[in-house]
């Protein structure tokens, strides 16, 4: 059974920084395009970063280019995102989602679609502070 379980959110000041988790289960995440999304509190889901199978290139949304970095570690099945900078309007549900095709890789950033991720995790509240 595929599940997606996100971890690491929390409550921070503004320019403070979080690292959050999103271990995978029931498939081989080194074949599969992941991603971040957010979703803040009355808005749509917000596509915020993009990992290859092998990590390599990432992608990263104009709003959080240059503060959040996302890595993986196929071995032990885990995509991180370190969030630095951290922003009011960072404020939202961060949830991880797997590419429903194994073996694509992405060579230009993507356009988000929600119908292309076949997996959801539940989410992990962020929520930053002036």
């Amino acid at each position: 059974q595929v599940q997606l379980v996100e971890s690491g959110g929390g409550s921070v000041q503004a320019g403070g920084s979080l690292r959050l988790s999103c271990a995978a289960r029931g498939f081989v995440m080194e074949n599969y395009f992941m991603s971040w999304v957010r979703q803040a509190p009355g808005k749509g889901l917000e596509w915020i970063s993009g990992s290859n199978p092998n990590n390599e290139p990432t992608y990263y949304s104009a709003s959080v280019e240059g503060r959040f970095t996302i890595f993986r570690d196929n071995a032990a099945k885990i995509l991180y995102l370190d969030m630095n900078d951290l922003r009011p309007e960072d404020t939202a549900v961060y949830r991880c989602a797997r590419l429903k095709w194994s073996g694509a890789t992405l060579t230009t950033r993507p356009v988000f679609r929600e119908s292309d991720y076949a997996y959801w995790g539940q989410g992990t509240q962020v929520t930053v502070s002036v």
